[in-house]
């Protein structure tokens, strides 16, 4: 890769605005203008090849640049500094990043109240718009606007990078490669963590009296596995709604989703794009499908395999622990029954961090001309292994073993330890090993530093925050909850504690995610979405398992078996229609719950509404005009 876009964390000088206008320059160095991003470039990047880069960022778009203001960043604090040198700072005028609002399709706050896509001609018209339009824009949506210029800047007529003869370019071929930019919302994420974190707790101040009045009693969880089941259809529904009020205020819910152009590491033979009208990489789908089922499937097939064979041996260690206890019972062997739980909760961790890698090696092997479709089955690949991995061992306890004290115990094993370990790879682990890399930095900056000074240097603070690691986006985050998601909706109701567990792991989390975005991670940038994508679905999808999973339970009820003494093919044909009609009943809710609240469904038709009165009136404008130029 030839070089990667970063955020500015802390933006130049103290008062700097965050408007992308122009700046004088001082004495001190700093920049002529307000910058938004940081471009780095491989240290040893040969000059003809920035020279050609910067010259194309910087020319103009009507000569087919991006027309950005760019300056390279100052030298070290000593003459020894042995950092990366091709570190530049870019920003733009106030007039180009409103023409770029207008390019991204930016939606702000009309004066009426609606939200209504941005436009330079009727600029005056938007709320919050004043004189020029200083302040107008966020410092999250210049940033974006920024990043989007950059990654639509496209080669024109030369076949190669300057110095680089086997860097290859055809014309419209992008020469910007950003990795590691997932896409999902920041805001709608934690907007779920809190969400998901409130409606937790109905369901935790439920579940207290049954942990401490007789829960363990197999009959008295019934109730609660009816809870669940009615509890998860709901929220998810009602997050909907949410979702959809949070992204009209944010201007994302109506906003036109922009063509998809081919990612950057998609390769293949230079072909003719009959939509585009332009030359572009082709790759047979039919050769990607071929690695999809003959690679990509077998190998996850191979790892749920895999994954088994360790759920028998984790089996093999509970039967030990269990005999050793019962030959001679005492307080270390009455510890020793929880040690294999921790030893398998603790592998079934490591496994699917290893996985996730191959997940991705794979995904990336096969090609996908798009983002949103290397996502998909990024997130396939990455849900099932994770659900088999987490859940097997409890199915097969539950439904196999039918032991319930057991499952309780291991339930409480595995979320307890999976949070700790959550917790210390998240926050902990990448904020200790930031420090070390940052302890010599930070001594060289503060022997530079005059006992007055008390922001950093706009060079220094760069430098410092170069080296932090690249946030790789909510996917992580998500994957986390959703298992979380799981262990509260499938069998909670023998662990009632188990929503209790979650709500303060979740109280935790909102603290260390925004502790590793604001001092491990670079900031990232902005990505305007209207819900969690991908993820709702994968949400419900686990709500109708916990259907299942919850009638399965009830029916092995000692209660309700007693309804059926003489014939247990009743009880299983019982139990089945109830599943059935407890799902009939969810989907009857979605149906019945509007994904979008009523009186933003009234705003969004009159948007649409005055949007086709106005192109009317524009076309009788231009048949009067025309009807006059011929007379």
């Amino acid at each position: 890769m030839l070089f990667e876009i970063t955020n500015l964390i802390a933006v130049s000088a103290a008062g700097a605005p965050a408007d992308g206008t122009m700046q004088q320059s001082d004495d001190s160095g700093a920049p002529s203008f307000n910058p938004l991003v940081v471009l780095e470039l491989i240290s040893d990047t040969k000059e003809e090849a920035i020279a050609w880069l910067l010259s194309r960022i910087r020319t103009p778009q009507q000569a087919g640049g991006a027309g950005l203001l760019m300056e390279q960043l100052g030298p070290g604090v000593s003459a020894e500094h042995k950092d990366n040198p091709n570190l530049f700072l870019v920003g733009a005028s106030w007039e180009r990043l409103l023409s770029g609002a207008e390019d991204v399709g930016l939606f702000k706050e009309y004066s009426d109240g609606s939200m209504r896509g941005f436009t330079c001609t009727n600029k005056h018209n938007f709320k919050d718009f004043q004189g020029d339009g200083d302040g107008f824009l966020s410092m999250a949506e210049c940033q974006y606007i920024i990043k989007h210029e950059l990654e639509t800047l496209r080669a024109k007529d030369e076949t190669h990078v300057p110095g680089y003869s086997n860097a290859k370019l055809y014309p419209g071929k992008s020469i910007n490669e950003i990795r590691h930019y997932y896409g999902e919302g920041q805001a709608l994420y934690f907007g779920f963590l809190e969400y998901f974190t409130f409606a937790l707790v109905p369901m935790a101040l439920f579940g207290v009296p049954y942990y401490m009045f007789d829960w363990e009693d197999y009959d008295k969880y019934v109730a609660f596995a009816v809870f669940n089941v009615v509890w998860c259809t709901i929220i998810l529904e009602l997050w909907k709604r949410s979702s959809a009020t949070l992204a009209y205020h944010w201007g994302t819910l109506s906003r036109k989703k922009a063509f998809e152009e081919p990612r950057p590491g998609f390769h293949g033979v230079l072909g003719y794009n009959p939509v585009t009208d332009r030359e572009e990489p082709l790759y047979p789908n039919a050769k990607r499908q071929l690695r999809i089922y003959l690679v990509s499937l077998p190998f996850v097939l191979l790892c749920l395999y895999l994954s088994l064979y360790v759920m028998m041996i984790y089996f093999q260690m509970e039967g030990w622990a269990l005999s050793v206890h019962d030959q001679d019972p005492s307080f270390w062997t009455g510890v020793l029954l929880y040690i294999p739980s921790i030893i398998y909760a603790v592998v079934i961790e490591a496994m699917n961090l290893v996985y996730r890698y191959a997940a991705e090696f794979l995904t990336e092997w096969e090609n996908h001309r798009l983002e949103s479709s290397y996502q998909n089955h990024l997130v396939l690949k990455v849900l099932v292994f994770n659900f088999f991995n987490c859940f097997a061992s409890l199915f097969y306890i539950a439904f196999v073993m039918q032991d319930m004290v057991l499952l309780s115990q291991s339930l409480a094993t595995l979320l307890i330890t999976s949070q700790i370990l959550n917790q210390f790879m998240e926050a902990f682990l990448p904020y200790w090993l930031q420090r070390r890399r940052n302890k010599k930095m930070i001594r060289k900056v503060q022997k530079k530093r005059t006992p007055g000074d008390k922001e950093l240097p706009l060079a220094e603070q760069v430098r410092l925050e170069a080296d932090m690691s690249t946030y790789l986006g909510t996917f992580d985050d998500y994957l986390e909850l959703f298992l979380l998601f799981g262990y509260v909706s499938l069998f909670s109701c023998v662990y009632p504690l188990a929503a209790v567990l979650v709500v303060l792991n979740n109280v935790t989390e909102v603290y260390s995610d925004a502790f590793k975005m604001c001092h491990v991670f670079k900031r990232p940038f902005a990505d305007p979405a209207a819900n969690i994508g991908v993820w709702q679905l994968a949400f419900e999808t686990m709500s109708v398992i916990a259907v299942v999973t919850n009638c399965a339970l009830i029916g092995m009820s000692p209660q309700v078996k007693a309804y059926f003494p003489e014939s247990e093919t009743q009880l299983i044909l019982w139990t089945v229609a109830i599943e059935h009609g407890l799902l009939a009943f969810k989907f009857i809710l979605t149906f019945l719950i509007p994904d979008v609240p009523k009186h933003i469904q009234i705003k969004l038709a009159r948007l649409e509404f005055e949007s086709l009165e106005a192109l009317k009136k524009k076309k009788m404008l231009e048949g009067t005009e025309f009807r006059k130029s011929v007379q």
